[in-house]
């Protein structure tokens, strides 16, 4: 039987962040936030999976073979989802607070 994981599109997205900039920091301030939180996401993330998703160094952070697969699956799932949003929107299913 396939196992199935329940995981947040945010915690993609604060995946992404990192995946792409190579550094907490950075992506950290791209998203908004502070480093701690998104580490502690990532470090969720990462517990989820049952895996590492990055090598970290002193001043930065690389792939790792799963991080690789992961990036490149997000970037698709988080592309396919905003383009079923956008179409829901245009019909007028979704509204938007605040």
């Amino acid at each position: 039987m396939e196992r199935t994981h329940r995981i947040d599109l945010k915690l993609l997205r604060y995946f992404l962040a990192v995946a792409e900039e190579l550094h907490f920091g950075r992506a950290a301030a791209r998203l908004n936030m502070s480093q701690p939180p998104l580490s502690i996401h990532i470090k969720d993330l990462e517990q989820q999976l049952g895996t590492l998703l990055f090598v970290r160094h002193s001043r930065s952070v690389a792939l790792t073979h799963a991080g690789k697969i992961l990036m490149e699956e997000s970037r698709r799932l988080l592309s396919s989802a905003n383009q079923a949003l956008a179409r829901v929107e245009q019909i007028g299913g979704v509204r938007r607070d605040g």
